[in-house]
């Protein structure tokens, strides 16, 4: 679904923004950290958040990357977003050493042991660069 130039751009650290629909039908929109996953984005939560309330009552949404004045545009991606379990944790590790240095990534995934950690999942059915 990616050209490599996109591919390349969505594989650095970069904030999301995520919208979903709350039940007012207005969009709810989060700064995130994520990862692509094959062609899907891959985003962390703790389950107890009004996103994932509103994902599992509407699938609907979008993620925007990138558009800041120094980073030569970006990506709006619409599509369906799932949520998941993620064992072991592994996706809050992988997205956590992605953003942080080692040191900080372990104290934060450790730290955040109690928390109900889950996976969002992306599924883009449109692709669109912005400038």
């Amino acid at each position: 679904m990616f050209a490599d130039e996109a591919r390349t751009f969505l594989n650095k650290p970069l904030v999301a923004r995520i919208s979903v629909i709350d039940p007012d039908g207005f969009p709810h929109t989060v700064p995130v950290w994520f990862m692509l996953d094959g062609d899907d984005i891959v985003v962390i939560s703790v389950r107890d958040t009004k996103k994932v309330g509103y994902i599992a009552a509407n699938a609907k949404g979008c993620a925007v990357i990138g558009g800041g004045p120094d980073d030569g545009g970006g990506y709006l991606l619409k599509g369906h977003w799932s949520i998941e379990p993620d064992p072991d944790r592994a996706w809050t590790k992988k997205i956590t050493y992605h953003y942080e240095e080692p040191e900080q990534a372990a104290k934060d995934v450790a730290d955040w042991t109690d928390l109900d950690m889950i996976v969002l999942r992306l599924k883009p059915t449109r692709v669109i660069k912005v400038a």
